[in-house]
């Protein structure tokens, strides 16, 4: 059986090193507070623009606001000018964050066309000056998240991690999956490990990881000191807590029961709506809407129609006769 030792992060002690990924779009801060009360060894906020932070936009506040319990607060930033990101940094260190994390993996187009995000593993001296900058601009514990490589062709993610290790980066991330895989194929658990040989800092291995095995299996082939979990979230802000559970010798608890995924959805909602307003509320809650019943009975034309919502009051009136429906069904009732 794997098991899980706790690391530290400068002078935060992640007992249970099960990390919530940077998901944009998706680990705004009602989906981490969620994620973080079912249990998780961190959270990092979604991915924000450097620039936008320092210029302090609507949506780069919201994408950084946090809820207490998230506490440590690890804060990952991106960008492709070392001033500008050493500035984000230290307008974060103020705000009260407890880490600040450089994204060097997002394969986006968008973002990588702006050469950031996995951009800067074509172009290594760059990195090591963006790295430097931002270690340099904070009394916070950096650490940083990346590829395997570019592509296939020039797998480089050893070389970054030793550069990032003599710059101070105190723990490292690497998605199995090259930047122009993109989410394609299967993450190669395994190549992490030549990450993990190639410094002394704790490395999480990242990448399909969307159970407990196959979270044992990626830190069997990785060597890594702990998981990071992304889009085997979705849906299922409970599974890190199982995960842990699992991987620190605990009694893994049970999916929440049909009732209480009700409650949750509905909560989710709320938080949403108090967060981003009742219009972009809606609209961003409407993939979250999709995933939490994925696999229920007619979700799919349930998802048809409420996708065509705008008001709030009206949708969660259909999600309320959505799962008083499947609690209806004759096998749930014959389980009751």
């Amino acid at each position: 059986m794997s098991l899980i030792a706790p690391i530290h992060i400068g002078p935060n002690r992640i007992d249970a090193p099960v990390i919530l990924a940077p998901m944009t779009g998706v680990t705004d801060m009602p989906f981490r507070t969620l994620v973080k009360r079912f249990g998780a060894g961190l959270t990092v906020t979604e991915m924000i623009a450097s620039e936008a932070m320092i210029r302090e936009t609507r949506q780069s506040l919201q994408k950084a606001a946090w809820h207490a319990s998230e506490e440590p607060v690890s804060m990952q930033l991106a960008g492709c000018e070392p001033d500008r990101m050493a500035d984000a940094a230290k307008l974060n260190e103020q705000k009260g964050a407890a880490i600040i994390d450089i994204n060097m993996g997002c394969p986006v187009k968008k973002v990588v066309n702006g050469h950031a995000g996995s951009s800067l593993m074509r172009d290594l001296p760059l990195a090591t000056r963006l790295i430097r900058a931002t270690v340099r601009a904070v009394e916070l514990p950096v650490t940083l998240k990346m590829r395997m490589g570019w592509d296939h062709n020039s797998l480089n993610a050893p070389e970054l991690a030793r550069i990032a290790e003599g710059e101070g980066v105190q723990l490292i991330t690497v998605h199995g999956r090259t930047r122009n895989q993109l989410y394609s194929g299967h993450a190669d658990w395994a190549y992490v490990a030549q990450v993990k040989n190639a410094v002394r800092l704790p490395v999480i291995v990242n990448g399909d990881i969307c159970s407990i095995d196959d979270a044992r299996t990626a830190l069997a082939q990785s060597g890594a000191d702990g998981v990071m979990i992304g889009r085997g979230a979705y849906g299922r802000p409970w599974l890190i807590g199982q995960v842990m559970a699992a991987l620190t010798g605990r009694d893994v608890p049970a999916d929440p029961t049909l009732e209480q995924q009700h409650a949750l959805v509905r909560e989710h909602y709320g938080l949403m709506l108090d967060l981003y307003g009742p219009l972009n509320g809606v609209n961003l809650a409407r993939k979250h809407l999709g995933w939490y019943t994925k696999g229920l009975h007619d979700s799919a034309q349930f998802r048809n129609a409420v996708n065509q919502i705008t008001d709030a009051q009206v949708a969660l009136g259909m999600i309320d006769r959505f799962y008083a429906a499947q609690a209806q069904l004759p096998e749930l009732r014959a389980a009751a």
